[in-house]
């Protein structure tokens, strides 16, 4: 059956859950199948290795997906937890958990592929196209298809930190539902970059949202422990688990973010971590030469919450510093920091987790 879909878009063929070329899952088991996603230089096949958990009861079919960039793997350590969870009973529908989406990138500890391709601007893909389009043509014919929901978890891109964030195109109501039931702190709209996964998957008729946390080449307990929570929140809204859902005390819904670059060269002294809510000329971090003498001072344009922040403290001009997300109109810094004080639940153990990799410093010390 093929859905109606966005003019423009690539139409999406439904596939069966239970059958994935001749392995069969039925209603009411668990089982691992094996998708064929390409071959190696050695030619040696390469199979993405998936887990399919299905109720006896139809229902919706929720995707989580990890490692679309292959050195991003907190996602691949959440969705292990996730299959070796015996107390995730679902009463309905159908849970499919791929730990491993770009295996060929991932083998290499790598975002790319091997002819240097990044598969999350490569969909829907073709069948005759480039190594990186063939995969994702095979993803989405394979994964979309059989997929009412998706969930794609990933980490920020080489020597940077993201505080957990959801994106996603808000102006879709069946995306706004998933988005805001995972739970986080904060959700980034956007509809996503050409040729990503989550764009794409939405043009075809199927809702799906990113999950963005952590670092690369790691998997963060707190990071698994945001991104597990999320996933069953989701079921939970979606009355494919019981349990009521855990979220923070409030959600910012952010329209706007901007990266503040570095003027100069230097070596940064921080004053704000992941997560942090910071208020209009605030100071972010200070430049110094390599003697620790101030070079100039970096400070919020708006008030923000700090999103993602360099991991690496020695900059030229031009480089990034940290992403802030503007905050709402109306919202008052000071009130949200009382909250996540009040909280003190995970997203406080997050912020905290997160700065434990670098030296953040006060700024009237540094100065």
């Amino acid at each position: 059956m093929t859905e109606p879909h966005p003019r423009g878009a690539e139409p999406r063929i439904r596939k069966p859950v239970g059958d994935w070329g001749g392995q069969l899952i039925e209603p009411g088991q668990s089982g691992d199948v094996n998708l064929f996603i390409s071959e190696s230089f050695s030619s040696a096949t390469v199979q993405i290795p998936i887990h399919v958990r299905r109720a006896l009861e139809d229902g919706p079919v929720v995707t989580v997906t990890a490692a679309l960039h292959g050195d991003e793997i907190n996602g691949t350590g959440a969705i292990r937890r996730l299959i070796s969870d015996k107390g995730l009973n679902l009463l309905r529908g159908t849970l499919v958990l791929i730990p491993v989406l770009n295996l060929l990138a991932f083998e290499r500890h790598s975002r790319y592929l091997p002819d240097r391709r990044d598969l999350n601007r490569s969909f829907p893909g073709s069948p005759n196209g480039s190594l990186a389009s063939r995969m994702a043509r095979t993803i989405f014919d394979e994964i979309i298809s059989r997929s009412d929901f998706i969930i794609d978890l990933h980490t920020a891109a080489v020597r940077r930190t993201n505080y957990p964030n959801v994106r996603a195109d808000m102006s879709k109501p069946k995306v706004r539902r998933i988005a805001e039931a995972f739970g986080c702190e904060v959700v980034i709209h956007g509809e996503g970059p050409k040729g990503a996964f989550r764009r794409e998957a939405c043009l075809a008729g199927c809702p799906s949202i990113v999950m963005e946390g952590g670092e690369v080449w790691k998997v963060e307990p707190s990071i698994v422990e945001s991104a597990t929570r999320g996933v069953k929140n989701v079921l939970r809204e979606l009355q494919m688990c019981d349990g009521p859902p855990n979220r923070p005390d409030y959600q910012l819904l952010i329209e706007k973010s901007k990266w503040v670059r570095a003027d100069l060269g230097g070596f940064l002294r921080f004053h704000i971590q992941p997560g942090d809510i910071v208020e209009k000329d605030q100071p972010l971090a200070t430049n110094t030469t390599l003697l620790g003498r101030e070079r100039n001072l970096l400070v919020a344009p708006f008030d923000a919450v700090v999103i993602g922040m360099a991991t690496l403290p020695s900059i030229t001009p031009g480089e990034p510093v940290c992403q802030l997300g503007k905050l709402p109109e109306g919202t008052i810094p000071a009130e949200l920091r009382r909250k996540r004080l009040k909280e003190d639940g995970l997203e406080t153990q997050l912020s905290e987790d997160l700065a434990s990799n670098f030296l953040v410093v006060a700024p009237s010390v540094a100065r």
